[in-house]
C-alpha cells in the first residue's frame, strides 16, 4: 500500500492538519485502520492522532482517495471528534476498555 499525500491545511484553532491522500493498492480496498496506521506511520504521528473520515475507491480501480484530521495530541482529538468518529477509528477505545476492567474489579472487591 503506497500513500500519497494530495494536500495539507493547518488548522491552528482546532489544533490539527486536514489531510487529502491517495492509497495505491494491490489487494482489496484497505481497511480504515490499516490505512489510518499506514497515514500516522507516513506523518510521524501516534495513530491515535489520526481520524481518517473518508476512503472512495471508484469501482474496478486499485487506487482510494481519501481525508483525514490529524491532531496535535490524542486529547484533541477526543474533546473534537464526535463519538461515533472515534469508534469507527478505535480511538479511546483501550482506555474505554481498562476503566471498564478497574469498576468490574472494585465490584469484585
Amino acid at each position: 500500500m503506497d500513500i500519497d499525500i494530495i494536500g495539507e491545511q493547518t488548522n491552528p484553532m482546532l489544533h490539527r492538519t486536514d489531510v487529502r491522500f491517495q492509497i495505491v493498492h494491490e489487494d482489496a480496498s484497505p481497511s480504515r485502520l490499516s490505512v489510518r496506521d499506514s497515514l500516522a506511520a507516513k506523518l510521524n504521528k501516534d495513530s491515535d492522532e489520526v481520524v481518517v473520515h473518508e476512503l472512495d475507491t471508484k469501482f474496478g480501480m486499485r487506487k482510494t482517495v481519501g481525508y483525514a484530521k490529524v491532531y496535535d495530541s490524542p486529547e484533541d482529538a477526543s474533546e473534537i471528534e464526535q463519538a461515533y468518529m472515534l469508534d469507527r477509528n478505535k480511538i479511546g477505545a483501550e482506555a474505554e476498555a481498562d476503566a471498564e476492567d478497574a469498576e468490574a474489579e472494585a465490584e469484585e472487591a
